[in-house]
């Protein structure tokens, strides 16, 4: 196939999704108006039920786990994916990363930029861990936590220095946390199958109310293992990336 023959291939293929995603959007109810039914019966049953007055979290942790199991696995699989291939193509091509990494002749960051970045890891971590572990009181949840946690890593690559990024997120921590939040979110479903319960049940007391950091059961539980998880995973990646970029060129 030419380029030309290509072109027209992709041209024809955008063509038929924008039409397809235009069609879609004409059949979207007007904003503010939610047709189903589902949306006012959970309203009006979530907060009693489970003590979260972070409703979105209830039904992500509890209502709808079992999906949310497998979202998350979704990232766990893709980081682990890429971890192989990327850590294969390392293995084929020996180089020592430490020393590559203090001879590189790039261009070293700017004093205001290291500054700025370092001075933002602290408040981003807090925040982040802040939000995983509040899942249930506010609109957070371990996913949007464990993005902010690992940027607080990142901030310190963007820094300028990569190799304190290293020794903060050493390669065999990351897997075991990421593995940890995992294995800990499924697990807590285990248990529940274990006391003869449904899947996800949320068999822990669910704490004071409203508003209580101890309050909703698993659900908090849960988040704070989702969180781990996340957070692990986007270290994990960002830091395979980087290690990649570390090759010798062919």
């Amino acid at each position: 196939m030419t380029a030309r023959q290509r072109g027209w291939f992709f041209a024809v293929a955008a063509a038929g999704l924008v039409a397809c995603l235009l069609w879609a959007f004409t059949g979207l109810p007007g904003f503010g108006h939610y047709p189903g039914p589902y949306g006012q019966v959970i309203l009006g049953q979530a907060v009693q039920q489970t003590h979260a007055t972070g409703v979105v979290s209830a039904i992500n942790f509890e209502y709808r786990g079992f999906d949310t199991v497998g979202e998350e696995f979704i990232l766990f699989t893709a980081a682990a994916g890429m971890s192989v291939v990327l850590r294969m193509m390392r293995g084929e091509r020996e180089r020592q990363p430490a020393d590559e990494a203090e001879s590189r002749t790039a261009a070293p960051t700017s004093s205001s930029i290291r500054v700025v970045a370092l001075l933002l890891v602290g408040p981003t971590a807090l925040i982040g861990w802040w939000f995983a572990s509040h899942a249930q009181t506010s609109p957070s949840g371990g996913f949007q936590g464990g993005v902010i946690l690992a940027s607080a890593f990142i901030l310190v690559y963007l820094s300028g220095e990569f190799l304190t990024f290293r020794r903060l997120s050493p390669v065999a921590l990351v897997d075991a946390v990421e593995a940890l939040g995992a294995g800990g979110f499924a697990g807590i479903g285990v248990a529940a199958l274990v006391m003869n319960l449904p899947y996800l049940y949320n068999y822990l007391p669910l704490g004071q109310f409203p508003g209580a950091v101890s309050s909703s059961g698993t659900i908090a539980l849960i988040s704070f293992f989702v969180g781990l998880e996340v957070a692990a995973a986007f270290v994990l990646i960002v830091s395979e990336l980087l290690e990649q970029t570390l090759l010798r060129s062919a």
